[in-house]
């Protein structure tokens, strides 16, 4: 799922989009498929970072054809994905096929997990498209284990007609919910996109 050049897995801003359809070419995007070796090596560093050291369990939501969902698992953490177009959700099964990971079709602001708990809750670029992106986050807060994480990386894209959530937004609605929360600039990074970016992008890491 795509809305022009940044990722909106789980959400469809664009409402006419056959998100399926687009599942063939979302690897396209260097920051998508992270086929080049340097912005995957920039995605692996970062993910090691935000993520636990030890063996965690880690809901991917709005996982789309599953690349962060790879990194993760090959960091040696236990992957379930979430993502509401079968075809996605079908390109990342084989993605990740012989590794500790499972995938869901289903809606990312309300997952099909159950009673399961995670002890990271990973989103990319899908809070933003959300109707009610604080109620959303004290559901995904409750899929959380104590002293569990999110890690959620959004922008705001575009100058004219912008699209996006600014990070003190962000920040503010999960401020009743967190204890910890660092905030990690991404703009500056082009080995994450590919190329050069002047919007705003960046990662929310916050601990419960």
């Amino acid at each position: 799922m795509t809305n022009g050049e940044h990722a909106i897995t789980g959400a469809d801003p664009d409402r006419g989009t056959d998100w399926d359809a687009a599942a063939a070419s979302f690897d396209d995007e260097p920051d998508h498929g992270l086929r080049d070796p340097e912005v995957r090596r920039a995605w692996a560093s970062r993910l090691r970072s935000w993520l636990p050291e030890h063996a965690s369990d880690v809901l991917d939501l709005g996982c789309g054809t599953g690349s962060l969902s790879l990194l993760a698992a090959e960091q040696g953490h236990r992957v379930t994905g979430v993502d509401r177009s079968p075809a996605m959700v079908d390109l990342a099964r084989a993605k990740l096929a012989g590794r500790d990971a499972a995938f869901l079709v289903g809606d990312a602001a309300a997952p099909p997990v159950g009673e399961e708990r995670f002890d990271v809750v990973l989103v990319r670029h899908v809070l933003w498209a959300l109707t009610d992106p604080g109620r959303v986050l004290r559901h995904w807060r409750g899929l959380l284990r104590p002293g569990g994480r999110f890690v959620l990386v959004e922008g705001v894209w575009g100058t004219v007609d912008a699209v996006g959530m600014p990070a003190d937004r962000l920040t503010g609605l999960l401020a009743p919910l967190v204890g910890q929360v660092r905030v990690e600039r991404l703009s500056d990074d082009e080995s994450l996109w590919g190329k050069a970016v002047d919007d705003e992008r960046y990662a929310v890491v916050a601990r419960a």
